[in-house]
């Protein structure tokens, strides 16, 4: 059975990024060594690896990936710490309407 895991990555400019992928090791590795010049984490390097969880459903990491892409910092950062009972309060990032 293929095992999928959504990341979260700490950057050099204190920014998260967040991922997913089917070779934690390798693609961890791509990040650092800077193999796609217009990735978000090209010009944050170096990054550093701060959360990752397992999925044997691939469909399932993604979902999970696009819902984490949508908190804001505070809240990424209680799932970092592993403070859950602090999740369902924390609000969603809040983007700028125009």
């Amino acid at each position: 059975m293929k095992t999928y895991y959504v990341y979260i990555l700490s950057c050099s400019d204190k920014t998260y990024y967040t991922g997913v992928t089917s070779d934690l090791t390798e693609r961890l590795e791509s990040h650092q060594r800077g193999k796609y010049a217009n990735s978000y984490t090209y010009s944050r390097r170096p990054v550093e690896l701060v959360y990752y969880c397992e999925f044997t459903e691939p469909m399932k990491a993604i979902a999970f990936e696009k819902r984490i892409k949508k908190w804001s910092r505070q809240k990424k950062k209680a799932l970092i710490d592993g403070e859950y009972d602090k999740l369902p309060n924390l609000a969603k990032k809040k983007f700028n309407s125009k």
